[in-house]
């Protein structure tokens, strides 16, 4: 029986926030009268992760995923509520924790600037006290799957954006954790480097069943990567569950493209009981329950004349956005 590594129960963080008036005398009146609110910004989540499982968290800017995550690594600590990750309190921030667990930022680097990427792992390595031959061979594993070589010789400032981030994830997994907490990680890649931030992750948790949870905008990463997804709406959990099973329960219908031999073919499906969407000479598009797409292919396939036909469904980022922009969502 697979244990869960992550354990989360009630959840929130609430922050103090102020606010100023304009000019000298809002400035004066602000140091010496501060008017504070506080502002509650993750409210009462719960939810358990297994180990080895990939988790995407999905939500608009602000809506509390990031804060999640930092919680979640012990960089903040909750305002109620209860977390336990891999046997750990987050925020006692004990030794043997953060040794289990890496935080990847797709907007921040800890590599040194001036410096070859190499020098940065050696001290990393001497911060999780490993030997320089262990040191070695763990670089050498992880540069042979990221497919980086030469680049390890190289200042950090020399690189480019993708040659960077490959070099930022050695450096973050050095010292092997079995949790991977991953914000952004492809911010700023072009499509090739996404693509093989992507294969890298997926053999990462393959070969050593590391925990991954990740946020992302680029939902190839989401796609790619997680069959199950958190959707965080203002603070809340909104859904959580199976991606696929997502997809399917907000766009329950698929567009058919059918090319017929002939107008006339054609104009026989638009008179018959399919739902037509839009018709041009010989072509002509039907909507189509997800329930009877197989019933549907077969009734087409038997009793018109085609040349082709096309199943499209609409852009995933496209569906996900209808439930980013809810406050509850049942499934």
């Amino acid at each position: 029986m697979v244990k869960n590594i992550i354990d989360v129960r009630n959840l929130s963080k609430s922050f103090e926030t102020s606010s100023k008036e304009p000019s000298l005398k809002g400035t004066i009146k602000h140091f010496f009268r501060r008017k504070t609110k506080s502002l509650k910004v993750i409210k009462n989540i719960s939810f358990e992760i297994k180990e080895g499982e990939i988790v995407g968290f999905l939500g608009a800017n602000g809506a509390g995923k990031t804060t999640i995550l930092k919680m979640l690594c012990g960089l903040i600590y909750p305002s109620e509520g209860r977390i336990v990750v891999s046997g750990y309190l987050p925020y006692k921030r004990k030794n043997n924790f953060l040794k289990n667990i890496t935080l990847i930022m797709g907007q921040k680097q800890q590599l040194i600037w001036d410096l070859p990427p190499i020098e940065s792992f050696y001290l990393n390595a001497s911060i999780y006290e490993l030997d320089k031959f262990e040191a070695k061979k763990r670089i050498k594993k992880l540069s042979d799957m990221l497919e980086i070589h030469d680049e390890l010789f190289i200042p950090v400032r020399k690189l480019s954006l993708g040659q960077r981030m490959k070099s930022e994830l050695l450096a973050a997994l050095i010292h092997e954790p079995n949790i991977l907490f991953l914000d952004e990680p492809t911010l700023g890649l072009d499509i090739n480097a996404q693509r093989n931030l992507r294969k890298f992750l997926q053999k990462y948790n393959e070969e050593t069943n590391a925990t991954i949870c990740m946020t992302s905008h680029y939902m190839k990463d989401i796609t790619s990567l997680c069959k199950r997804v958190i959707c965080v709406h203002n603070g809340s959990i909104s859904y959580d569950g199976d991606l696929d099973l997502l997809i399917k329960k907000l766009s329950p219908i698929k567009e058919i493209l059918i090319v017929c031999r002939s107008e006339e073919d054609a104009t026989k499906i638009e008179n018959s009981v399919f739902t037509v969407k839009n018709k041009i000479k010989n072509e002509i598009t039907i909507e189509v329950e997800n329930a009877s797409i197989a019933s549907s292919l077969k009734t087409i396939l038997n009793n018109f004349n085609i040349e082709d036909l096309f199943i499209n469904e609409p852009p995933v980022d496209e569906i996900i956005g209808k439930i980013l922009i809810k406050k509850d969502y049942e499934i």
